[in-house]
């Protein structure tokens, strides 16, 4: 497998990063315009959100075909001289392949509707009765996980939109069409792939209703999904290239499994246990004060444990699917900046393969919508409702979507301080966050030594210049306090110690004065000033890294 360890990867959500034509929909060719940005922050790899034919319906990740590119975004000819254009600047494109569902748009399910026996195969059908589906699993995007189809007297699996149908993994012949998918995409020059959903792709043979959860115990690191995964990356040809799995409600050891060496599975893996540290009772729609006891422990666990098992994470604070971190837990208002900063040195430095989500870099801010009619995303909409019909009232359910909603983070990139942040010359396909500061734009923070975008660029260049970061083993000290973490990496005599506050308010951290020798490498205040005593007074939101790293 490819070295990645010294590697950052910058995610474009190309629909909402920079409108070239004028339609208010992002495209390739601005994709391409940006690239010598994207190249000066020192980024390794462009993962593009889906490009392919797709109706929309979950923006993108709904395709229809997976070897078209959609014209809203551009033509192949721009897509493949976005790949040109890239390796000529030292970064390689990663495409996200969306194998766990097709759009009922695609030939495949579309030849399933019109009674092809060949294709109903390729998905998950079970005859029944309008009055009775096979199983009481529930839509990861609320309402029935299945859906019936009259003519056929069938239903069909659905784990998300009632357009999203669920493939058949169990069928070699689905296998083998993914297979050529992905050839198709290395011959283009393509370097990497996400995989959404990946872990859910392994049905059981048996399906049973769930009378204590949603249906995710039976599906999720299904029974054959580590036979799957290895036949996928070894038939495909893609064990040299980078790869990363998107793992919904997974667990430790299947993560090691997937992302360690030796199974030839995966590169990495996401999970997303720390991001639900501020859900009430584990419920993503019931708000929380952030719990960050729960958020340090589940940190140890997954660096610590994946160290152990020779796993790989992804790190990673924001996506296409997450609430701006800032806006979170950190403090978008008082202390913007600082938080900011704080929050990406954190991940930045533990073990694992930095993540950046377009915008993260300047810290971009929540959408802050005042009513539903700014919301484009099918989830937020679909929960809305599931939020009145639980007895909310329309502000209680506006506030829980302006929290949680996946728009948070689909709001335009905003490139300067026009009308439209730079993102576009007409109206864009979704509303500017509704607290929109120009100081939040690159044109800004390029002027800025002190910005959020400048410390990016040294979180991005330390982990090429330091192998310590890329490669020592990590291990987490005890604060004496849950509001501060703090963690070193270790390789051979080069050490660094990384300490963070997590919290709006001066912490007091035992040091016992152990670090006194070691310099201060990065900061996010501008105090530089170390622990010297055995209590370090950190202020709010202090970000600070030492070590004793020789160049």
């Amino acid at each position: 497998m490819t070295d990645f360890s010294n590697k950052v990867v910058y995610q474009i959500y190309p629909k909402s990063f920079r409108d070239t034509n004028g339609d208010g929909l992002g495209d390739i060719p601005g994709v391409i315009e940006k690239l010598d940005y994207l190249q000066e922050l020192g980024v390794d790899y462009l993962w593009l959100t889906p490009v392919f034919i797709s109706p929309q319906r979950d923006n993108g990740y709904d395709v229809a075909d997976y070897r078209k590119v959609n014209p809203a975004f551009g033509t192949m000819e721009d897509l493949e001289n976005l790949i040109r254009q890239s390796e000529k600047r030292g970064m390689g494109i990663m495409l996200d392949m969306v194998f766990n569902h097709t759009s009922t748009r695609h030939e495949w399910f579309q030849k399933a509707l019109a009674g092809d026996e060949k294709y109903q195969k390729y998905y998950i059908f079970k005859e029944g009765t309008p009055d009775h589906a096979p199983t009481n699993w529930k839509s990861k995007f609320g309402g029935p996980g299945w859906e019936y189809v009259p003519s056929l007297k069938k239903w069909y699996l659905r784990l998300f939109d009632v357009t999203q149908a669920d493939l058949n993994w169990d069928n070699p012949e689905v296998r083998e069409e993914l297979k050529e998918i992905l050839r198709f995409w290395k011959e283009k020059g393509i370097k990497g792939f996400r995989f959404d959903v990946i872990n859910l792709v392994s049905k059981p043979e048996q399906m049973e209703d769930d009378f204590e959860g949603d249906g995710r115990k039976f599906y999720s690191d299904g029974p054959h999904i580590h036979e799957y995964l290895k036949e996928l990356v070894r038939d495909a040809g893609i064990e040299d290239l980078v790869t990363v799995g998107e793992m919904s409600s997974t667990s430790l050891e299947h993560c090691i499994r997937y992302s360690a060496p030796k199974e030839k599975e995966l590169s990495m893996c996401f999970n997303f246990h720390h991001l639900k540290a501020d859900y009430k009772d584990g419920d993503k729609w019931a708000l929380a004060a952030t719990d960050y006891k729960k958020l340090k422990e589940l940190f140890i666990q997954w660096q610590t444990g994946m160290q152990k098992g020779d796993g790989w994470n992804a790190l990673f604070w924001c996506n296409h699917d997450q609430p701006r971190i800032v806006s979170r837990m950190g403090n978008e208002k008082a202390y913007w900046k600082e938080s900011a900063k704080m929050l990406a040195g954190m991940i930045h430095f533990m073990r694992g393969t930095p993540y950046i989500y377009q915008g993260e870099e300047i810290g971009m801010i929540n959408a802050h919508y005042r009513s539903i009619e700014q919301y484009r995303d099918v989830e937020s909409l679909n929960y809305y409702e599931i939020l009145l019909e639980e007895g909310k009232t329309k502000e209680e359910a506006l506030e829980i979507l302006s929290a949680r909603s996946r728009d948070n983070s689909r709001t335009p990139m905003q490139w300067d301080g026009g009308r439209y942040g730079g993102f576009s010359q007409t109206k864009p396909w979704i509303p500017l966050s509704s607290e929109f500061r120009k100081e939040i734009t690159v044109e800004a923070q390029q002027k800025d030594k002190d910005s959020i975008l400048a410390f990016y660029k040294k979180l991005i260049a330390m982990r090429k210049m330091y192998p310590v970061i890329a490669k020592g083993e990590i291990s987490f000290l005890d604060t004496g306090t849950d509001m501060v973490l703090a963690y070193q990496r270790i390789l051979g005599e080069q050490k660094i110690v990384v300490l963070c506050n997590l919290d709006g308010k001066q912490q007091a951290v035992k040091t016992a004065g152990q670090w006194q020798d070691y310099k201060i490498l990065l900061e996010n205040g501008g105090r530089e000033r170390k622990p010297e005593e055995e209590i370090y007074i950190m202020e709010p939101y202090e970000f600070l890294v030492l070590g004793n790293i020789k160049n």
